[in-house]
């Protein structure tokens, strides 16, 4: 093939050549683009299994279904809605038909006097009485339940414990149907660590993780109508600090054992001291008697009030003079110590509540007068936590918080500790004092 002329060099000719130039310019970023936009395109699902990623993929994913195999569940009634799994998602009044939630552990009450209660007629008519008020206790327990077992599911080292209360709170919002002062959180969850017994949950802008080492004490409510569940559990990964948990744990199904109807408070305590002090738990080599934290209680439940008023003693020689009474609401929990058995308060304040006789109080300040009027609106008596004021538009709360507490509107919480270096657990669960036989409302498969 003969070689090509060269071109003439005239202006025509000059033209053209850049004409050409340009034309093969294009053509090689339109290529460069073509090449750019396939190694960006998204891979198929078969390219993703077969590049042995950590990362997790889209078949990866397990989705939550009804149909998952390994859902703990059972089948329901037809009309209704099984809760699916291994992230629940189904209102728990859907799972049941109206007015048959799952009862709690039925056990008769104590002592001599009251087992003609079983076969009394009058007793069960009053029973029959209050079912409605029984079933938002049960509907309420339901939701602790199925909330716990998921969150068992996922809790390891390494998880902020911020995301764990946030995560607890949310899925209970939605198994239980949140809706104002009628439904939902009963108070802040408790994420208490090591030598704190109670009432921490953090703050916003506490980057505290949990790790291997600690032992946590999971405590959140329920309430439907105010009908609340009080109900919690300890988190440990190592076993070592079994002993620990399996002490608090007997001694808190003891406390249930004895409560019942006419039973003296004081007697409560003393058997659940009893169990308690029984054990013990050696830590790097030495051994630990667990102790009952003694100015820790348990306590009657009433409408939209954690505290009733009376306490349920886990040491001996108090509460002499007071008894359970029939149709009363309890929460009786425990709490064990390797430390002296005695908290005080300490740390950064996380919960408050807003006192009954508050609106009553005459105050100065407008802030804290507007302050108090949101707390009533979104919290009414119950238990809040200050990142609950923050996420409701009032991020700038603390100085009028503290005015209402200086002012005995808002009672103030702090965390409640034992010597730091020990360690303390929890367990807890909620008693109904029905007119003939007692309901272990909150018991679950798990405590």
């Amino acid at each position: 093939m003969p070689p090509k002329k060269p071109a003439a060099k005239s202006a025509g000719g000059k033209k053209k050549a850049d004409d050409d130039f340009d034309a093969l310019l294009a053509a090689a970023v339109d290529s460069v683009q073509v090449v750019e936009k396939k190694e960006k395109a998204p891979q198929s699902k078969s390219a993703k299994a077969t590049e042995g990623s950590d990362a997790p993929t889209a078949e990866a994913v397990v989705k939550s279904s009804a149909d998952h195999p390994e859902n703990p569940y059972p089948e329901v009634e037809a009309g209704q809605t099984r809760q699916t799994w291994p992230e629940p998602t189904v209102l728990v009044s859907k799972q049941f038909a109206p007015r048959k939630f799952p009862t709690g552990e039925i056990t008769a009450h104590p002592l001599e006097c009251n087992v003609f209660r079983q076969s009394s007629e009058e007793k069960r008519a009053l029973e029959r009485a209050t079912e409605t008020e029984v079933m938002e206790l049960r509907e309420a327990a339901e939701v602790h339940r199925q909330v716990r077992r998921w969150a068992n599911s996922w809790i390891k080292p390494g998880i902020p414990l911020m995301t764990i209360c946030d995560r607890i709170e949310k899925k209970l919002e939605e198994l239980i149907g949140k809706d104002g002062l009628n439904r939902g959180q009963a108070f802040p969850t408790g994420c208490s660590l090591n030598y704190i017994a109670a009432h921490y949950t953090p703050n916003t802008g506490d980057k505290t993780v949990l790790t291997y080492d600690d032992v946590m004490k999971l405590d959140f409510g329920t309430q439907i109508n105010g009908r609340i569940i009080d109900s919690a559990w300890t988190v440990a990964f190592d076993q070592k600090y079994d002993p620990l948990l399996l002490a608090v744990k007997e001694a808190t199904n003891e406390g249930v054992r004895q409560a019942g109807i006419d039973v003296r408070l004081c007697d409560i305590g003393a058997a659940i001291q009893e169990v308690m002090e029984s054990y013990e738990i050696e830590l790097n080599g030495k051994t630990f008697q667990v102790k009952s934290i003694r100015n820790l209680n348990g306590h009657n439940i009433t409408p939209y009030q954690i505290h009733g008023g009376k306490s349920v003693p886990i040491v001996k020689g108090t509460e002499a003079g007071v008894r359970m009474e029939e149709g009363e609401l309890f929460a009786i929990e425990t709490f064990g110590s390797t430390g002296r058995g005695v908290v005080i308060e300490d740390l950064e304040c996380s919960h408050y509540m807003a006192l009954p006789e508050a609106s009553t109080i005459q105050l100065r300040s407008d802030k804290a007068k507007q302050l108090l009027k949101h707390i009533d609106k979104h919290f009414g008596t119950l238990a809040f936590a200050r990142k609950w004021l923050d996420r409701t538009g009032q991020d700038r709360h603390i100085l009028h918080l503290n005015n209402l507490v200086e002012a005995g509107c808002v009672l103030k919480c702090p965390p409640l500790v034992d010597v730091k270096g020990s360690y303390s657990a929890q367990y807890e669960h909620t008693i109904l004092l029905k007119p003939t036989a007692k309901e272990v409302l909150s018991r679950g498969s798990d405590y």
